[in-house]
Parts: C-alpha cells; sequence; structure tokens
C-alpha cells in the first residue's frame, strides 16, 4: 500500500517517513460494504483492522457495546492476546481500512517495538474489565 494512506491514521501518523513505509509494506487496503461483517464472535484471529473511513458497530452476545469510526483498531485483540474473536464487527456504512496479518504483526513487533507496545496498550485497555 501506499505509505501516505497511513498519515491519518492515528497509530501511524506521528512515526517517521521511513517507518510508515515500512509499517506500508506490511499491509493492505481494503474496501467493505454497509452489513459487511468485519470480524465475528468466536471465529479464529488472525488479522486487525484499522478503519480509514466509515463506521461500524462492536457487538458482543448480540448487543452493540461500542461504535468505531475513523482511526479506529479492530481485531486487536484476538490477534495479540486471545486468538478468537471476542466480538463481532458489522459496517454500517462502507469501510475504507487497512489490514495487518499476523505475520506482519509479528515483524513490526521487532524493528518497531512502539507501534507493537501501543497495540498491547489497546488490548489491555479493551480487556481490563
Amino acid at each position: 500500500m501506499d505509505p501516505s494512506g497511513l498519515d491519518s491514521i492515528p497509530l501511524f501518523a506521528a512515526l517517521p517517513r521511513k517507518e510508515r513505509s515500512v509499517v506500508a509494506a506490511h499491509a493492505d487496503e481494503v474496501r467493505l460494504e454497509q452489513g459487511a461483517h468485519i470480524v465475528d464472535e468466536g471465529h479464529l484471529a488472525y488479522e486487525l483492522f484499522v478503519i480509514k473511513s466509515g463506521t461500524a458497530n462492536v457487538m458482543h452476545d448480540g448487543e452493540v457495546i461500542a461504535r468505531v469510526g475513523p482511526g479506529d483498531v479492530v481485531g486487536e485483540v484476538g490477534v495479540l492476546k486471545t486468538h478468537t474473536r471476542m466480538a463481532t464487527v458489522i459496517a454500517t456504512s462502507p469501510i475504507e481500512a487497512i489490514v495487518m496479518y499476523g505475520p506482519e504483526l509479528t515483524a513490526l513487533k521487532g524493528s518497531m517495538p512502539h507501534v507493537w507496545a501501543e497495540l498491547e496498550r489497546l488490548v489491555e485497555e479493551r480487556t481490563a474489565n
């Protein structure tokens, strides 16, 4: 993907250009239609998504527990901690997102520990209950 696509994403915006280029080499962009299931509760977790545009509902046991939009990360708990999805995320509008798969994330862990640490912080924040 084009590294400039990361400029408006809070998780990556503060990174130097060289580091954004490395992240971009390990990421893909996807477009999802309204109503698409981004992730499904209970399923195997092998990727995370960073929403560039659009919105989605986060649901647990069939109940909306959060709404996410541009800049939000979804799927990180499953990829980094539980290996299964803890919630279902359904697009409430068309979505453009960045997707990163487990092996790519692991590659970044060694080369950019500060990005990995931010993802771990998000996981801890969301699982603190």
